[in-house]
């Protein structure tokens, strides 16, 4: 990969992170995790764990990957859950593997140890789950062209047997990812311009998309891609790629909204966070956000997610356990929760 693990843990994985959310076919209940969200905790050079707050908020666990499975250790450097059918897949990037839990009970079902290298985000399409893997890392500050800088991949793994199956080169650094229309959109997170496109059918990677550096967090909508620009010497930026033609638009930010860190996108409002503060536009607007819709009590956020009218921040703290704060579209706050070290994201079971 391109950068080393101590540029990780101050980048932000995760969570967008990335979160994910997947709907059941019924309201009831399927089991004591359904119908809520479930909060990942990256770790430091320990385990990570999983939390889990209900939907009406009154049921709260710190540690409930534990609390099913006993002993069986979650792994390092928790990094990203996605679902398919029943079951919840967590990625330990530190440890190379991914627990395949059942969403509803957190019941270990299976373990993914081979064909991964620091493995760090995943998405599902008919039954096969992509992951990328940052392999190994290059020294910050390292060029493009550095060996860690060009051997990540995405495995490609069987979910109806938990098994590796077979790797796309990505000759790159991939990182998150989105998958629309049999092509994966892979963002290349420091040094590199390029939005990365692979088609899954052919296992190929086809032309890139130029975008601009830094860019880390990836969301569809509308036919639209909407990518998320931090970079450290230039001004922030959405960045909207059309994908009927790859056509590039950009909402450029102005200069006191320098270092955009995470974004969301929910019921075509797009919002995004700087500091400690979350702003939003319509998934139409051509200019960016001044207001604030709430500043929170956050020293660093390093997980960040909407969903159901609601605004989830996590405070990343390493030392110690981390806090996630909860607030309404209005900035009122809901919930204030004492999660688990290293908190990175969020995760819908409902």
């Amino acid at each position: 990969m391109k950068f080393s693990k101590l540029f990780l843990i101050a980048l932000s994985a995760s969570l967008f992170v990335s979160c994910s959310s997947d709907d059941g076919d019924s309201n009831e209940p399927q089991g004591i995790y359904d119908n809520g969200v479930f909060i990942l905790n990256e770790g430091s050079s320990g385990q990570g764990t999983v939390s889990f707050l209900s939907e009406d908020f009154s049921v709260f666990t710190k540690d409930i990957y534990t609390a099913v499975n006993g002993d069986d250790l979650l792994g390092k450097y928790a990094q990203n859950i996605f679902f398919y059918e029943d079951n919840a897949y967590i990625i330990a990037g530190g440890s190379d593997v991914i627990n395949v839990v059942n969403r509803y009970t957190f019941k270990l079902v299976d373990k993914i140890e081979t064909g991964l290298k620091n493995p760090r985000y995943g998405v599902v399409k008919d039954g096969k789950a992509y992951v990328t893997n940052a392999n190994s890392y290059a020294d910050w500050g390292a060029p493009a062209t550095d060996p860690g800088n060009m051997d990540d991949y995405v495995a490609i793994i069987d979910l109806k047997t938990n098994k590796y199956e077979s790797k796309i080169d990505l000759n790159a650094t991939g990182n998150r990812l989105v998958l629309e229309n049999g092509k994966l959109y892979i963002t290349e997170p420091v040094t590199s311009t390029r939005l990365l496109v692979v088609d899954i059918a052919a296992k190929k990677l086809e032309a890139p998309i130029e975008i601009g550096s830094n860019a880390d967090c990836i969301e569809e909508e509308n036919g639209f891609l909407y990518i998320l620009r931090g970079p450290y010497t230039n001004r922030s930026e959405i960045v909207k790629v059309k994908l009927s033609d790859k056509s590039v638009s950009k909402i450029t930010f102005p200069e006191t909204l320098d270092g955009a860190g995470f974004m969301d996108i929910e019921d075509n409002k797009v919002y995004y966070t700087v500091g400690s503060s979350v702003y939003a536009i319509n998934a139409n607007a051509t200019t960016a956000s001044t207001t604030p819709i709430v500043t929170s009590p956050a020293g660093y956020v390093y997980g960040f997610a909407v969903n159901n009218n609601r605004i989830y921040i996590a405070d990343g703290v390493f030392t110690k356990d981390g806090s996630a704060y909860i607030y309404d579209l209005s900035g009122a706050l809901l919930k204030e929760l004492t999660t688990g070290v290293g908190t990175n994201g969020f995760y819908f079971n409902d």
